[in-house]
């Protein structure tokens, strides 16, 4: 049981502490990204589509379309494609009510599921290039620029931008910090050529490499960047094009999104053993340890209590099982204070979303081993 206990406790924090550490060393010393040439201004822009799908979504999608318009980019050259996948509010209605040759809009009567309405709006889209977003994200007015730029390079199959959280508040988030730290981790994997999926709301892809995928895919914006990268092209992180786009209001609204995106990442991690295969190089040892390591966290913390519990008549590990106990009873009062309104101290708002996080991806596993997992999607509250 010692050994259960420690190997459970070893991987959590190799997970969330040393390879943080590994992967910034390894990016310093092997870094790749200036080997992949690009042409900052290009003469000629690329004629891009940007396609968005999006359900119950009249509180935002004037102001997105708007954004998207707006946006620094060849006029003649861009078209947006928004599909309202079978909207109850009035999605479609607002869409209908612009008036500009460059939005087009498709009402999908039927709600789907994400992934069915990507894989109609590519199919639709005429341009080579495609550029992957959020109703509820807002692009800064260069984005698109930014991203499009390294197609200039034929080895580049994907171009991921990078996506700021921010609290309307303007009070302390933690998600919003353990986003940052996300993108320190993207940013060093980039390095190396190792980059994991995309941030959904602002990545741009070659069309001819787009593989339409299952309609009942949760974390679609994951998949279709690693179908690329299996096809041996570039992935590039630019933390030059950047989207914004406003954090869930509780943990308990965050909580709804992980439990659905955990239940993608079971899912996804059941299609892309391929991944595991050390042959890979970086991407396996970011893949392994960035997200495979982190999906099953959840279950190293089960194992990790129950092997304590198990080694409880020795007296180390008594002071361990006690530092356990504290630390789940102080989270789960923290998570009861947080949906209450309340602002958490630094330390204990970490602890608290760790947990809860932690809870959300255990019950993901849950729906995506016990229940038949649908592509149709719930709008989180902002």
């Amino acid at each position: 049981m010692e050994i259960v206990f420690w190997i459970s406790v070893l991987l959590i924090v190799f997970s969330y502490a040393i390879y943080p550490i590994l992967l910034g060393f390894f990016a310093r010393f092997f870094d790749k990204s200036d080997k992949i040439k690009v042409v900052n201004s290009p003469e000629d822009w690329p004629r891009v589509s940007v396609i968005i799908s999006a359900f119950n979504e009249e509180s935002v999608i004037e102001e997105r379309v708007n954004n998207l318009l707006s946006l620094d980019y060849p006029k003649d050259k861009l078209t947006i494609l928004i599909g309202s996948d079978g909207s109850k509010d009035n999605t479609g209605q607002i869409l209908s009510q612009f008036d500009d040759p460059r939005l087009q809009a498709h009402i999908f009567e039927k709600n789907r599921g994400k992934a069915s309405v990507l894989n109609n709006l590519v199919e639709i889209a005429e341009d080579d290039i495609c550029v992957f977003s959020d109703a509820n994200t807002n692009f800064e007015p260069d984005a698109i620029k930014q991203l499009v730029r390294h197609f200039s390079n034929d080895n580049v199959g994907v171009v991921c931008g990078e996506l700021n959280l921010f609290n309307p508040e303007g009070n302390d988030n933690k998600d919003s910090a353990y986003w940052r730290y996300e993108q320190y981790l993207k940013d060093n994997e980039g390095k190396l050529d190792a980059l994991l999926g995309a941030n959904g709301a602002i990545y741009a892809i070659r069309k001819e490499l787009y593989i339409p995928i299952a309609p009942n895919t949760i974390v679609d914006d994951f998949l279709i960047v690693m179908n690329v990268a299996r096809k041996g092209y570039h992935i590039v992180y630019d933390k030059g094009a950047i989207a914004n786009e406003e954090v869930a209001p509780t943990i308990a609204e965050e909580s709804k999104r992980r439990i659905r995106i955990g239940t993608g990442n079971y899912q996804a991690f059941s299609k892309l053993f391929w991944a595991l295969n050390p042959m890979q190089g970086w991407r396996f040892f970011s893949y392994f340890s960035h997200k495979v390591l982190r999906w099953f966290t959840p279950h190293l913390m089960i194992l990790a209590l129950f092997s304590n519990i198990a080694l409880v008549n020795l007296p180390f590990y008594q002071a361990c099982l006690f530092l356990q106990i504290i630390a789940y009873l102080v989270a789960f009062w923290g998570m009861k204070k947080s949906n209450d309104g309340e602002k958490l101290p630094s330390l204990l708002a970490f602890l608290t979303f760790f947990v809860s996080m932690n809870i959300a991806l255990l019950r993901g596993f849950y729906r995506f081993a016990f229940t038949n997992v649908q592509g149709t999607w719930q709008r989180t509250t902002r």
